[in-house]
């Protein structure tokens, strides 16, 4: 897996961004950057070049759900890696985010070893 790929931290509270690059910096990840909302996060992807997302679900005014069905829509992203974070563990939530094309889910909290196994589950099948 490349240490070096860019990846773009999505949530409206800016002690997970914290809290997630950090569990990225553990995991020896250096090229990270930020948004505050699913809008913000579309406008950057739009702009730059990322190798993969990680966006929490519930953000105003665009949630992580609507970023993801954006991004999956969207001819130059559709393929972008996308990991949806959330506080949510139900059902209905994790069928959605599949529904839409999620590439994995992770339920708060977690810890650097669940993260870099998700990661890694995510680009083994790149």
């Amino acid at each position: 897996m490349n240490k070096n790929m860019r990846i773009l931290i999505v949530d409206d509270y800016k002690t997970m961004l914290r809290v997630i690059g950090n569990l990225l910096r553990q995991l020896e990840f250096t090229h990270m950057d930020e948004a505050l909302d699913g809008s913000e996060a579309l406008g950057k992807l739009r702009q730059g070049k990322y190798d993969l997302v990680i966006s929490d679900w519930n953000m105003e005014p665009m949630n992580g759900l609507d970023l993801l069905k954006e991004i999956r829509a969207d001819a130059k992203l559709a393929s972008l890696p996308f990991i949806m974070v959330t506080a949510e563990s139900k059902t209905d939530n994790v069928i959605a985010a599949k529904q839409a094309g999620v590439s994995n889910y992770i339920v708060k909290p977690f810890n650097a070893e669940t993260l870099g196994k998700k990661l890694a589950s995510v680009f083994a099948n790149a």
